[in-house]
């Protein structure tokens, strides 16, 4: 047996080219579907943990994974907003606590959530340096967040108009960062955190500007009605809130029925929760109460059924590749026609020459398995970091 592997290693290691070529193939034909699926498995168990860490969202009717997407990722397009009155709906049925959402801004790099302190006790989000958003205009963020925006506390931030082409007057507002998180590995770490009602300044619902009361402002007053004073244009509005203008800002309407786009609810027991989800049941009601887990769920299904065809489209191509091996074993017979003779001269038998080149496909074939499963061995230890980086970076 060792004459065996020895003749087949000293070929083999003659032709270094072609059993390297040979054995990469065998490796990628066995690693790409298990690497494949140990990375989507990974992927899987990443989207859903925070998923169903999140009991019940509550949003305004439409797509259920617009809401999820955008109210716990960051992402997707932003869904119909809600009055922020639901949120006290939630909480005076004393059935869950409820934690408004409003992520429809964003700086030049990172996505803006208006919420309450409450979400990061919910969430678990540690503060790193500095500490927790306070007052209006202040912004907490996350350690990725700070990272792109090279930023930390005393620093400050500008949120990105909507519209550039918005003439209405709305101006980008200037936060203040006051707090970065320790990283978490969620898409909170990507999120530049404010309270709600900054995020109402940023949509324009809030704006403070000079005391039109004082006579240095009376050239920018057009008229007087008892108490209310219509002002020109020329009234500049503040882009930033200081200590020295916040008693300056003002909301214009009942701020119970300005938007947000979610309300994360977090009901006391399972009871509380199928009653509450029995509340957002009727035909006329224009809210929808989502099970973050189902809807993730859903996604995956989806997602798992293209696996299925990448995986056999990967069989399909690696049949194809062990019949180009096999032709590649074929034609190298065929040239070593008289180192075979030679071989039968000196005394083999055909069954040692059989035994000999299947010695060296084995060879090949064992060295490519392997090579995968260390492949695949490292891909089971690394897929959860490369799931947090591709994240992170998305």
């Amino acid at each position: 047996m060792k004459d065996l592997l020895y003749l087949a290693w000293r070929y083999l290691a003659y032709h270094r080219i072609k059993t390297a070529v040979l054995v990469a193939s065998m490796t990628m034909i066995v690693y790409l579907p298990a690497g494949l699926n140990l990375l989507i498995g990974e992927s899987a168990d990443e989207l859903t943990a925070r998923a169903e860490a999140t009991p019940l969202l509550i949003g305004a009717k439409g797509s259920p994974l617009e809401l999820v997407l955008n109210s716990l990722y960051f992402d997707g397009d932003t869904p119909p907003t809600l009055r922020y009155a639901e949120a006290a709906r939630i909480q005076q049925s004393g059935l869950a606590d409820a934690i408004p959402i409003d992520a429809r801004f964003r700086t030049r790099h990172s996505p803006i959530v208006g919420t309450t302190i409450d979400y990061f006790s919910f969430r678990g989000l540690q503060v790193a340096e500095g500490r927790r958003f306070h007052r209006l205009g202040e912004c907490v963020l996350g350690s990725r967040a700070a990272q792109l925006a090279r930023a930390g506390p005393g620093d400050a931030l500008m949120s990105k108009p909507e519209n550039v082409f918005d003439i209405a007057g709305v101006y980008p507002l200037k936060m203040h960062v006051v707090g970065v998180l320790h990283p978490t590995g969620t898409p909170d770490d990507h999120g530049v955190f404010v309270d709600t009602k900054t995020a109402w300044v940023i949509e324009g619902r809030a704006h403070g500007h000079a005391d039109l009361d004082q006579p240095a402002e009376q050239a920018n007053v057009l008229r007087r009605e008892g108490d209310t004073i219509v002002a020109n244009a020329s009234v500049i509005q503040y882009n930033e809130i200081t200590a020295e203008n916040i008693e300056s800002f003002h909301f214009h309407g009942d701020p119970e029925s300005f938007p947000i786009t979610a309300v994360l609810a977090v009901p006391h027991d399972d009871k509380s929760s199928t009653l509450l989800q029995g509340r957002y049941l009727g035909d006329q009601e224009l809210v929808q109460v989502v099970v973050p887990a189902g809807v993730m769920r859903e996604l995956l299904a989806t997602v798992m059924t293209v696996q299925r065809y990448f995986v056999l489209g990967g069989i399909v191509l690696g049949g194809a590749t062990l019949a180009t091996m096999a032709l590649v074993f074929t034609l190298s017979l065929q040239l070593r026609r008289r180192e075979m003779d030679t071989l039968v001269k000196i005394g083999g038998t055909r069954l040692r020459l059989g035994a000999l080149i299947a010695t060296e496909i084995l060879s090949v074939l064992g060295a490519g398995i392997v090579l995968a499963g260390g492949l695949s061995l490292a891909t089971g230890w690394l897929a959860p970091l490369a799931t947090r980086l591709l994240l992170q970076l998305s």
